[in-house]
C-alpha cells in the first residue's frame, strides 16, 4: 500500500464516525438510545430554525425618549436628597428635558451648582430665571443615553430569554432603536411576549392611609375600569401621592382591581435586588422570594423598622403585587412578593426579576407567529429538492466520468455526511437558506473533481501510465481547485459578517460545505484512486 494511505484511511474513516455521532441526536432514533449515550456522548443535534419548526418573529422598539425621562427622573430624586442631606431649602423638578430647582435663597445657587458638578455629570448649571437655577443635560448626553438604554435592553431581553428556556433564539439589534427577536418553536407567544416585554421596575412604596382619600375609594373596580376611577379621582388625590391597583384573584380567575392609594415616591427601588426565586407559601400557594444585596438589606431593614404597623406596597410596573402591613423589622435582606401567581405567573416573574430591569419600555412593532405547518411544507421542500439534485449530479456523474464518477460521487455522499455532522457539532441552527446552502454544496462538490479528472484525462491522452497519470492530474489542478474554494469561502465570510440571520445560516452551511469539500476532494477521491493502483498494476482506469 502506497506510503501515507492507511493514515488518510483512518482519518475518512475518524471523520465519519464523528459524523455519525454528532448527528445521531438530530435523528428519530436518538430517543431510543441508551441513558449512557446520552450522558457521555454529544446530546444536542441540528436545531430547525423559525421558517422550519415555526415560533415567534418579533420586532420590538425601545422608547429612548422615556429612557431620557426616567433618567432625569431618577437625577432629580437624587439631587433632592443631596440637597436635603445639605440643609439646601430647594425643591428640584423635572421640566422636560431640563431640572428646574426652585430655590429659597438664590445666595443657595453656588452650593447647588456645586453639587451638580461633583456628582450629577451629565447636568449642568444654566440660568437663573427668577428663584429658579435651570439644569440642562450637557452636549451629547441624550444621545448616550438613547444608545445605552437601547444596549441595556438588548442585554436585558437576552437574559431573559436564556432562562425563559427558548433554544438558539435570535436576538439582534436592527437599526438605531428596534431589536429582532426570533423563538423557534415556541409554542406560547403571549407569555414569552409578557416575559420579553416586561418593564420589570421593582419600587416599594409605603401606603398613605392617613388620607381621607384612602377610605373614601372603592374597594373594588372591575377590569378595564381603572382609567375611569382614575380621572374620577384625579382632583382629590393629595400631592406626592398616587392611585394604583392591585389584582384580585378568585378561584376562577381575575375578577378584579382593588386601587390603594400610595406615595408617589418609592422607598426603595428593585437595583439592589440580588435574586428572584419561587417558592411554596403558607397556603401552599407559589410566591416569588428576593434577596438584596448587603446595601440593600441595610436599606430594606431600616425602612421596615421605621415603618411598623404601616403597610409597604409592591409595585412592579405600576401595578402593586402586594400590600402588606410590617409587622416587625424585617434583617437579613429577604423579602416576598405574593400575588394569587400561579406557577407559570411565579416563574416569568422570577425570570424579569433576575435578569434586571429595561431601561425603558419596549413597544411591539411587529408580532408574527409562524405555524409548525409551514414549517413542515418547506422541510419537504427541501429535502426533495435536495434528493433531486443529489441524483441529477450521481447520475451525470457516473455516465460522464464512469468509475471515476462513481469516486466523485463517493465524495458528494462523504461530502455531505460530513456537513450535517458539522452542522451537528456546531449546534447550528437549519434554516430554509441553510438547506439552499447545502444543495449549492451538492453542486459544488463535484466541480473540483471535474477539473481533477479533466487534467487526468489529459495525462493518459499524451501516454503517461495510470498511476503517473492520477498524481500529476491532482498535482496540477491543486492550485485552481484551492483557488475556487478560498474565493467562494471570502464570499461566504462576507455574508456571514455582514448579513442578517437567514442569510448567516445560508453562509454558514455554505463555508463548511466548501471547507469540506476541499478535504473531499483532495483526499477522499485521492486516497479511492491510491487503493485501486496500490492492489493491482492499472493498465486503464475509467474516466
Amino acid at each position: 500500500m502506497k506510503r501515507g494511505v492507511k493514515g488518510r484511511v483512518l482519518l475518512i474513516g475518524a471523520t465519519v464516525l464523528l459524523s455519525v455521532i454528532f448527528f445521531l441526536p438530530s435523528t428519530p432514533w436518538f430517543d431510543s438510545m441508551p441513558e449512557w449515550w446520552k450522558r457521555f456522548l454529544p446530546h444536542q443535534g441540528i436545531t430547525l430554525g423559525l421558517d422550519l419548526q415555526g415560533g415567534m418573529h418579533l420586532v420590538m422598539e425601545v422608547d429612548v425618549e422615556r429612557a431620557v425621562d426616567n433618567v432625569l427622573d431618577r437625577a432629580v430624586l437624587d439631587l433632592g436628597d443631596r440637597l436635603k442631606e445639605q440643609q439646601i431649602n430647594a425643591t428640584p423638578a423635572r421640566d422636560g428635558r431640563s431640572v428646574a430647582v426652585a430655590m429659597t435663597d438664590v445666595a443657595d445657587r453656588e452650593k447647588i451648582s456645586k453639587i451638580v458638578d461633583d456628582r450629577f455629570a451629565m447636568l449642568r448649571s444654566g440660568d437663573v430665571k427668577g428663584e429658579t437655577l435651570v439644569l440642562d443635560l450637557r452636549s451629547g448626553e441624550a444621545d448616550r443615553i438613547q444608545k445605552a438604554a437601547v444596549s441595556q435592553a438588548l442585554e436585558t431581553i437576552r437574559n431573559r430569554i436564556d432562562q425563559f428556556g427558548v433554544t438558539e433564539p435570535l436576538i439582534q439589534m436592527q437599526g438605531e432603536r428596534q431589536i429582532l427577536i426570533q423563538l423557534p418553536g415556541e409554542k406560547d407567544p403571549q407569555r414569552a411576549l409578557n416575559v420579553i416585554g416586561k418593564t420589570a421596575l421593582l419600587e416599594f412604596k409605603l401606603l398613605d392611609e392617613e388620607s381621607p382619600v384612602a377610605a373614601q375609594l372603592p374597594p373594588q373596580v372591575l377590569p378595564g375600569q381603572e382609567e375611569a376611577l382614575l380621572a374620577e379621582w384625579q382632583a382629590k388625590v393629595p400631592p406626592g401621592d398616587q392611585i394604583l391597583f392591585e389584582r384580585v384573584t378568585a378561584e376562577e380567575g381575575p375578577v378584579s382591581k382593588r386601587p390603594y392609594l400610595v406615595k408617589e415616591r418609592a422607598v426603595m427601588t428593585g437595583e439592589s435586588l440580588q435574586d428572584a426565586l419561587v417558592t411554596i407559601g403558607e397556603f401552599n400557594e407559589p410566591q416569588v422570594s428576593i434577596t438584596f444585596d448587603g446595601a440593600g438589606a441595610a436599606q430594606f431593614e431600616r425602612i421596615t423598622s421605621e415603618n411598623v404597623r404601616k403597610r409597604l406596597a409592591i409595585v412592579l410596573d405600576d401595578s402593586i403585587y402586594s400590600a402588606p402591613v410590617i409587622q416587625e423589622r424585617i434583617g437579613g435582606g429577604r423579602a416576598q412578593i405574593s400575588g394569587a401567581f400561579t406557577m407559570d405567573e411565579a416563574n416569568d416573574l422570577a425570570i424579569v426579576l433576575r435578569a434586571g430591569a429595561l431601561p425603558a419600555p419596549v413597544n411591539v412593532i411587529q408580532n408574527v407567529t409562524v405555524g409548525p405547518s409551514l414549517g413542515q411544507d418547506s422541510i419537504d421542500a427541501g429535502i426533495r429538492a435536495a434528493w433531486i439534485g443529489t441524483l441529477l449530479v450521481v447520475a451525470f456523474m457516473a455516465i460522464y466520468y464512469r468509475l471515476a464518477g462513481v469516486i466523485a460521487d463517493f465524495a458528494l455522499v462523504l461530502n455531505v455526511l460530513l456537513l450535517i455532522g458539522a452542522l451537528a457539532a456546531l449546534n447550528a441552527t437549519l434554516t430554509l437558506p441553510g438547506i439552499a446552502g447545502i444543495i449549492l454544496t451538492i453542486g459544488m462538490s463535484v466541480d473540483s473533481n471535474v477539473l481533477i479528472f479533466e487534467r487526468i484525462r489529459e495525462e493518459l491522452r499524451q501516454g503517461k501510465p495510470v498511476r503517473l497519470a492520477v498524481d500529476a492530474g491532482y498535482e496540477k489542478a491543486f492550485l485552481t481547485v484551492v483557488d475556487s474554494h478560498v474565493t467562494t469561502l471570502i464570499t461566504a465570510l462576507v455574508l456571514f459578517l455582514f448579513g442578517t440571520g437567514p442569510i448567516k445560516g445560508f453562509a454558514v452551511t455554505l463555508s463548511l460545505g466548501v471547507t469540506i469539500n476541499l478535504f473531499t476532494a483532495l483526499v477522499g477521491t485521492k486516497v479511492v484512486f491510491d487503493l485501486i493502483n496500490a492492489r493491482a498494476k492499472v493498465a486503464q482506469l475509467s474516466i
